[in-house]
């Protein structure tokens, strides 16, 4: 289900397109679990995802006067060695991170279709931002926000939170325009936090109501015609009534 968290931001129009691209047979694999499948952070091309920028590194190497003048100079290494070990401890994160991206536009991208699709039989799912929030039906927290894209050699991100790298990226990465859904498992033991157990294994599932998220259901433009009817086929076999589109994003032009 989801649940607000102060780290994540809300668009100002929560009635915005949202898209998901994917080949055929994750949409099957979505119509018949009737789940959104969250890929586990570390499983990402990006290995910059749930990192933080260098400022926020950089800043761990100080230690602020007014802390360590009332501390003994073994107190004071002690404190170093702690913060120092932060990097350490972050990388772990991701493993137990799992994250559900969407595209936000008004209308289909052409460059969302070429990044997300290996072959032409593949579809794009279109809802909204607040369809997306209100269809999540399982009980597992769920965190929904806009990523915010910044500069990770000159800015930095609020560091009291272990959730925010994973609502910030870099720049490079400001096409994608992304909305994410985002749980965690924490890796607990009987002492506390153990990093040497794993809650899952590529991702999780999380169940949702489909008649409510999806809107409609967009084939790809260079698709074959048999295979927007074959995805037709197949949301009629799974008893939905979506519509889908046969996209004319490459129609040829009137002149």
């Amino acid at each position: 289900m989801y649940e607000e968290h102060p780290t994540f931001i809300q668009p100002e129009n929560e009635d915005v397109k949202v898209w998901r691209y994917m080949d055929f047979t994750k949409l099957i694999s979505l119509i018949d679990s009737r789940r959104l499948f969250f890929t586990r952070a570390d499983k990402f091309e990006d290995p910059f995802e749930g990192s933080y920028p260098k400022m926020n590194v950089l800043a761990r190497e100080i230690l602020p006067e007014e802390v360590t003048a009332k501390m003994t100079e073994e107190q004071v290494e002690n404190l170093r060695q702690s913060m120092q070990q932060h990097g350490q401890i972050n990388k772990n994160w991701p493993r137990y991170t799992a994250i559900n991206c969407w595209h936000v536009n008004e209308y289909e991208s052409a460059a969302m279709w070429d990044l997300y699709l290996k072959s032409n039989e593949g579809v794009a799912i279109q809802s909204t931002y607040s369809k997306l929030k209100k269809c999540l039906t399982d009980k597992e927290k769920v965190y929904l926000g806009v990523v915010k894209y910044l500069d990770y050699d000159t800015e930095y991100i609020d560091s009291g939170n272990l959730l925010s790298p994973f609502v910030h990226k870099r720049k490079s990465f400001e096409h994608e325009r992304e909305v994410r859904a985002l749980c965690i498992r924490w890796p607990t033991g009987e002492k506390g936090i153990d990093f040497t157990s794993e809650t899952m294994d590529f991702g999780v599932q999380i169940k949702a109501d489909l008649e409510v998220l999806i809107e409609k259901i967009f084939v790809a433009p260079n698709a074959p015609s048999w295979f927007a009817d074959l995805v037709q086929s197949a949301v009629n076999r799974y008893g939905y009534k979506f519509e889908v589109i046969h996209s004319k994003l490459n129609d040829s032009p009137l002149f």
